[in-house]
């Protein structure tokens, strides 16, 4: 079924709907932009976290630039309210560790990734591919290398665009691809899991199920 125009779609109240725990984060060992080793899960639990895997040199529109704006968007409004925006963090990822080096992601992020920031958005690399592709297969993103007319790999990456929404207990509770990318939606259920978490009511481990693609 195709998306509704953006423009038609109205998002519904926050709190009148239920969002079901779709799978667990992965585990995994990230770097930060000041290069600062860590497990994942510190930036995945605790608050409610949007994340995203992107590349900082990637052009498309409908691809990271587009996940960068929708995050820029939502983050202008989460600040006008900065007792919501302390309880949630944006993480961005990076699919090339070769080229997306903690300086490389210290320039890319400029002054959002400052800790002084009601809203903490992290900017986080890995050592190496090896350590990145247990990450990306355990959040089901999928990610190939162009390659050239000789064959040879290019720095170019074929992804579909995904944004992960995940609750304080590490669990994503929502995937949003393109065509749902709005900050509205989003936002309402950001406000939907902080209101979930403030009644008690998290959904148990036998409510998981597959994931249905937003």
């Amino acid at each position: 079924m195709a998306a509704p125009p953006r423009q038609q779609f109205v998002a519904p109240p926050p709190g009148s709907y239920r969002l079901e725990s779709i799978q667990s984060t992965p585990e995994g060992e990230v770097l930060d932009a000041d290069g600062t080793t860590a497990p994942l899960r510190r930036y995945t639990t605790g608050k409610v976290t949007l994340l995203s895997f992107i590349y900082t040199y990637c052009v498309d529109p409908v691809g990271c630039p587009l996940a960068f704006q929708t995050f820029s968007d939502l983050r202008t409004r989460l600040l006008a309210k900065p007792a919501l925006a302390r309880r949630v963090r944006f993480v961005s990822m990076s699919f090339d560790p070769t080229n997306d080096t903690p300086a490389a992601l210290r320039h890319y992020a400029g002054p959002l990734a400052s800790p002084a920031n009601p809203l903490r958005w992290h900017f986080l690399t890995t050592r190496n591919v090896a350590t990145l592709r247990p990450i990306i297969a355990g959040f089901g993103q999928d990610v190939t290398v162009s390659l050239d007319a000789q064959g040879q790999p290019t720095r170019l990456y074929n992804h579909l665009l995904k944004v992960f929404l995940i609750d304080a207990r590490g669990r994503v509770r929502e995937i949003y691809t393109t065509a749902y990318l709005m900050p509205d939606v989003i936002l309402g259920d950001i406000q939907t899991l902080l209101m979930e978490r403030e009644a008690g009511r998290w959904p148990g481990k036998a409510a998981a199920q597959s994931a249905v693609i937003h």
